[in-house]
């Protein structure tokens, strides 16, 4: 079929056909980019010139065990893509020196660096081999499971997440100075709905050193690793976690603050989970929520981080919201007005939006 425009373009027309055209070609030079950075990662082409130091092909392919042109292709590539240093452009390319720059590694492999963004390759790589089955729910109505991405996004979202939560939770936290007062007394304790993989529970338990957390999330691999991650940090004691079902969760009166991070926009009833949450709140208790930074309104076309979110939420978050039914089918992109609108359906008199800052996710605190 050839489609032809029925009158000449004009100008404006023109300049958006050239602008869309050039806006696919950048956006399959970042997916070549993030196909090589899956590749530096999963091969540990990046640990090997983080730790060993500055390396020729031949010397990366030994370290690693790959094949030395293989090798050379990607660090020249790398170094094209300004990720790598190559300390002489006039060299011959099997005597070419490559050097990852300061601060690199933080962006790339440190899993404490609140810079870390380099598992996005493998949440979006993951995602692109399950295209299929995300078609196929495009086509009935039907949801994709978060255990079925494999191990590459629920990894990738755990180390995304895990710097967040180790540097920020606390400060989220105090800024509810009343709830934060009864966790330094030890006196209070916290329920992490939709914790995931744990690390927003081992971080509360390590900010206010004498409470228990009990986290509960809906995917049995994700809890079985957050067990794992307790049990290593030493935390078994006082982090405990449950596979259910948020909605149904037992321990009414029970807790001085509730958390939701980065969850509630997953969830196919958050209106019942966020009832569940009230109910398990103690007198005077809240619900912390931390969920995606995005624009009050829609707004298109636009590049703010609403056309990531928009990207996760095609692929990913909309799919695993709706693999229970009835949904909501609230996707990646929740909106101020929708989360409110929920936590007021579910029975919270007050929703605040927190004035703490973060780059990506907006805070807000309920109370019952």
């Amino acid at each position: 079929m050839t489609i032809t425009e029925d009158q000449p373009l004009d100008a404006a027309a023109v300049a958006r056909r050239d602008a869309l055209a050039g806006q696919l070609l950048q956006a399959a030079i970042g997916s070549a980019d993030l196909q090589a950075v899956y590749l530096g990662l999963k091969l540990g082409l990046y640990g090997a010139l983080a730790t060993a130091g500055p390396a020729t092909a031949t010397d990366l392919a030994t370290r690693v065990g790959i094949d030395a042109r293989y090798a050379r292709e990607w660090l020249e590539h790398q170094a094209v893509a300004g990720v790598v240093h190559v300390d002489d452009l006039a060299a011959d390319p099997d005597a070419r020196r490559f050097s990852l720059p300061a601060g690199h590694a933080e962006v790339l492999i440190d899993p404490e660096s609140p810079w870390l963004t380099g598992p996005v390759a493998r949440f979006f790589m993951a995602s692109a081999q399950l295209m299929p089955r995300i078609m196929e729910a495009y086509r009935t109505g039907a949801g994709v499971h978060w255990a079925d991405y494999g191990p590459d996004v629920v990894e990738a979202q755990e180390a995304l997440n895990r710097p967040q939560f180790q540097h920020f939770v606390g400060d989220w936290i105090r800024d509810l100075p009343d709830i934060a007062a009864r966790l330094d007394d030890g006196e209070g304790r916290v329920a992490d709905i939709g914790c995931g993989t744990g690390w927003s529970s081992v971080w509360i338990a390590r900010h206010f050193p004498r409470i228990a957390v009990d986290g509960i999330d809906i995917d049995e691999g994700s809890i079985a690793r957050a067990r794992e991650h307790a049990a290593r940090e030493g935390l078994s004691d006082r982090l405990s976690f449950l596979h259910a079902d948020a909605a149904s969760a037992d321990g009414a009166g029970r807790y001085d603050l509730v958390t939701i991070f980065e969850a509630l926009h997953d969830m196919a009833n958050p209106v019942e989970v966020l009832a569940a949450a009230r109910a398990l709140l103690a007198p005077r208790g809240a619900v912390l929520i931390a969920d995606e930074r995005v624009e009050p309104t829609f707004n298109a076309p636009t590049d703010s981080s609403d056309r990531l979110f928009y990207g996760y939420s095609i692929i990913a978050c909309l799919p695993n919201g709706r693999v229970y039914t009835p949904s909501v089918a609230t996707g990646t992109v929740i909106r101020p007005a929708t989360l409110q609108a929920y936590a007021r359906a579910a029975g919270f008199t007050t929703v605040t939006i927190q004035p703490t800052e973060h780059e990506t996710f907006r805070l807000y605190r309920l109370d019952a």
